[in-house]
Order: C-alpha cells, then structure tokens, then sequence
C-alpha cells in the first residue's frame, strides 16, 4: 500500500505529493507549524488524508510543548495554526475530535500527549478500515468490464490509505470485474494526471488519462458507464463540494444518463451545513493557473480567479456510498441514517 501519511517517534512522515510522478520523497515534519504548511501547500491533500495530518499535527504541536502551564491556551493556539484550508471539512472534524480527547486528559502534560498521538494513530488506522467499507459497498454499483471516470485524486494519496472512490475501483478489480478507469487531469493542479494515473500504473489498474474538456466526447461516444468522486465536504442535504470541475462533470453524466457516485467518509458530511450554499470555497494562488514548471502561461497582468472547489447539487448525485453503506435522496434523511447506524454500532 501506499504510505501517505505516518506517525513515528521523529515526527509525522508525509510522501511529498507536489513532486510525484517525477520523485518520490518522503519528508519528516517536526513542529505543527510544518504541518500546517504542508497541508495549505498540499504537499498532503484529499479530505480524509487532510484530517489525519490535522490530528498528527495537532499531536506534535502538544508533545513538543515543555511546560503544562497555560496548556488550555496552548492548545487553542495549536488548533488555530492548523486551520489552513477552509473547505475540508476533515480538518475540522479531525480538531474536534482531538479537542474531546484534549480536554478528557488536560489534567497532565504528559497524559494528553500521550493520548493525543494515540488518537492520531488510531484515526490513521480507522481510516483505512473505513475507506475499504466504501470500496466493498461502492463496488456493488459497477458491472463487470465498466469504464469509470474519475476526477480530481480520490486514491489512497487522498487518505491514510486505500482510497475512496479509487477504493471503489480498487474493490471492484479485486472482485474480478475487469474495471477500467478514465481518469481526467484535473486542472489546474493536475491531481489526476499526476497522482491518479501514478497510482493506476503502480497496481496495474487499466487507466486512460484525458483532458478535463475530452470528458462529454467520451460520455458521447458510449466509453464511460460510471462516474466516482471524492468529496471535500458534504452538506446535510447531499450538496457535495469537490475539486473545481466536479459540477461540469455531474451535469456531463446527467445528460447522458450515466450514474454519478460520491464515495466519502461520514467524517467528510457536515450536518451542519444544511446545503452546498453555505460551504466555504477556498480561493487559492492565482499562480497554479498563470504558471507551470516555470513556465508563464498568460499575460502579466490578465485577471485570473482560481476557486479550488465547486459545488455539486445533490440533484445529479445518484448516490454517496459511506462506510455505513449507499445513500440515496432523499439525502437529508439517508445521510442522517448512516449516521444512526454508526452511532448504534459504536454504541454511543
């Protein structure tokens, strides 16, 4: 498996994704203040892979702290320095869940460090577990030799491992299904002419990589039999904010009759975000569209936007396989129920 993301006594280990496919580095990062600077950078990105660099930074700012006094305070200044990204909502469920570990162990310095980096493991851990409940119940939905596009990177480089909507495509091959991905390039970061196809080739998954623009030819020509994204964050209703160009691609699948899945977490869904509306986009360097390998590719002084999502109405989503199973709409209802189901299986 792909090591994403690790805990280890020097410090949280991440594969550095801006490099790949050319290089493959891992590098250690010490301090929470590195953290949070690969998770804005994205040298590590993909919600749930998000929300495990959170907890582990989180970790690594307490054990680096010397002195339990003023540790409340401490700790309120630890979480502000890793909320860099506004839109995954596993950055902010990953603080929350810290901070309930936090505050059941700030008695001692000690204590809370140590509870804090099991925490952090045990997301790590739980994580992979969750994403290959998506994949089992996500590849129930593709038929044997179907083609499936992708967009953006939704693999194991998204997560601690295994992947989501890549997970389902993994779950579907190891079932036998003789599934073959589309995987478009995903501008303007190229997610997934850079990290999807590199995963595909690695496992000796089929892959073909195409332009973002080439998606509606190949719906046309009868190539594509399935859409499965990710997701960044999930409204309450089933509004789904993804990679910027995940809403062209529904409205491409609807017209021509293809199904279009979100695989993700119950981590990622936000119930308390009623819809897509009240979603906070991320705007991100105006350089990730105007520049590559040190190229310019506009004029100086052109204008340029670079919104790092985009909204997808729940309308055009034919289901949001979880861990807990197959959502479908209406999705206020389904969603509230997967969470139902894991609240009882948890016992809480």
């Amino acid at each position: 498996m792909i090591r994403t993301i690790e805990w280890t006594d020097e410090g949280v280990v991440m594969i550095d994704q801006r490099l790949l496919p050319t290089q493959e580095i891992y590098n250690t990062y010490t301090t929470v203040e590195e953290v949070a600077e690969a998770i804005r950078s994205m040298v590590i990105r993909g919600a749930p892979a998000i929300g495990v660099a959170t907890a582990m930074g989180l970790a690594l700012g307490v054990k680096n702290l010397t002195s339990g006094e003023n540790l409340e305070s401490e700790w309120q200044k630890i979480c502000e320095t890793i909320r860099v990204r506004p839109t995954a909502r596993n950055l902010f469920w990953a603080i929350e869940r810290m901070d309930r570990v936090f505050q059941a162990h700030s008695g001692s310095l000690a204590q809370v460090q140590d509870a804090l980096a099991r925490e952090a493991q045990e997301m790590h851990r739980e994580d992979i577990e969750i994403n290959r409940r998506i994949g089992r119940h996500g590849q129930q939905l593709l038929s044997q030799g179907s083609t499936v596009l992708t967009h953006c990177n939704a693999g194991a480089l998204a997560t601690a491992g295994y992947g989501t909507a890549l997970g389902v495509v993994r779950a579907a091959v190891e079932a036998g299904k003789g599934i073959q991905v589309f995987a478009d390039e995903t501008r303007p970061f190229l997610q997934g002419a850079r990290l999807t196809s590199w995963e595909m080739v690695r496992e000796n998954i089929p892959c073909t990589l195409i332009a973002d623009n080439m998606a509606g030819y190949f719906m046309q020509a009868g190539r594509i039999q399935a859409v499965v994204v990710g997701a960044d964050r999930i409204a309450a209703n089933g509004d789904i904010a993804n990679k910027i160009g995940t809403y062209g691609v529904a409205v491409l699948a609807k017209e021509h009759g293809i199904p279009f899945y979100v695989a993700a977490p119950l981590s990622t869904i936000d119930m308390g975000t009623p819809t897509g509306a009240q979603i906070p986009i991320e705007q991100r360097d105006i350089a990730e569209i105007t520049r590559m390998a040190g190229q310019d590719l506009a004029p100086e002084t052109v204008q340029v936007a670079n919104p790092a999502f985009d909204i997808t109405p729940n309308r055009l989503v034919a289901g949001i396989i979880t861990e807990e199973g197959v959502a479908r709409a209406p999705y206020v209802e389904s969603l509230a129920g997967h969470y139902r189901i894991a609240s009882e299986r948890s016992g809480n």
